[in-house]
């Protein structure tokens, strides 16, 4: 079969091989991929930047597909189209994972190949209202927010939430989650076009975070936020906190840009801030959220949909951060 390995070998990093076709173990099934989606987290162990890499390495995380078959107890998932939860050992506390935590293409072998094999208890019926690369889009995006937004930022129907620099999946997640609960949600993006963009998907408010004052006219114009979800971190958090509500959360769940030279620590304990880091979610969480995408029938945005032989482009657009929603790779077109 074929498949797509990180390598030190070629120039961009990147290898499409073949590779034998998994057989999957006692308690596994055999996932026929249809589509499997990119993140930050592949274009990172491309340009080194992600600890533990290990070459030759089939990447990718998120993957949906049809079940061709099982070995053991789980023989009613033959045939079904499914989403894998890409988890590996989270342990027993929901609160927080294993030190030996681990995810689906790093240190091993991940979804962007032909076929994967996986335990019976990863898998997750595709919602009825998605196709494949919709449903591949999913699983880290999706997770990462739902986490974010409803177990530490504990979203409640009519509060306002910023988004905090909005394009890439996760961003785009955490915008149609918190619309789809009932929330006000508004956004910040370093280009006009991505504003434009989401103030026709329903953005009560747009703010270009290289502009000096937006934070002042975010808080001017909307009150303040009960909520704000962020991945930048840097010296940007302390606008966060700045257009924060009394009581509100801040939740982020990385940190691109960098360590913040300085804290606001006076505002953030004056106005009983809470500033809380988040990363993934638990196999609850997991499966909640697939069931929150099928009951309100969201659709996750894809930025586009390529072929395998196309891998290297996908890859060069998410490091241009040129991408508004999922970028997918088709497998077994």
């Amino acid at each position: 079969m074929k498949a797509l390995f990180l390598t030190d070998q070629t120039d961009n990093h990147l290898r499409i091989g073949d590779i034998d076709k998994p057989e999957p173990a006692k308690g596994e099934a055999l996932i026929k991929i249809k589509a499997s989606a990119l993140n930050h987290r592949d274009q990172w162990m491309r340009e080194g930047k992600y600890p533990g890499i290990r070459y030759e390495t089939i990447l990718g995380s998120d993957a949906s597909g049809i079940v061709e078959k099982v070995n053991g107890e789980g023989a009613e998932w033959e045939g079904r189209h499914v989403v894998i939860n890409p988890n590996i050992g989270w342990g027993e506390d929901p609160s927080v994972q294993k030190s030996d935590y681990s995810i689906l293409g790093m240190p091993v072998n991940g979804t962007m190949a032909e076929y994967v094999s996986v335990p019976v208890d990863r898998l997750k019926e595709i919602p009825s209202h998605l196709n494949f690369s919709q449903a591949a889009s999913l699983p880290l995006a999706g997770l990462t927010a739902y986490r974010a937004l409803f177990t530490h930022g504990k979203l409640q129907k009519g509060q306002h939430v910023l988004i905090n620099g909005i394009g890439g999946g996760v961003a785009q997640m955490a915008f149609m989650f918190a619309k789809a609960a009932g929330a006000t949600v508004s956004v910040t993006s370093g280009t006009q076009e991505k504003l434009d963009l989401m103030k026709k998907k329903g953005a009560a408010g747009t703010y270009n975070y290289k502009e000096d004052n937006w934070a002042k006219s975010a808080l001017k114009e909307q009150g303040g936020f009960h909520l704000c979800i962020d991945s930048a971190g840097g010296e940007g958090l302390n606008n966060l906190v700045k257009c924060t509500r009394p009581g509100g959360r801040i939740v982020f769940y990385g940190a691109t840009t960098g360590m913040p030279k300085n804290l606001d620590l006076f505002r953030l304990f004056w106005n009983q801030i809470t500033l809380q880091g988040s990363t993934m979610g638990n196999d609850q969480e997991f499966s909640d959220m697939i069931d929150f995408v099928a009951d309100h029938k969201l659709v996750p945005e894809v930025d586009s949909v390529r072929p395998l032989a196309e891998a290297e482009e996908a890859f060069d657009a998410m490091k241009n951060f040129s991408q508004t929603g999922k970028l997918v790779l088709e497998m077994n077109a």
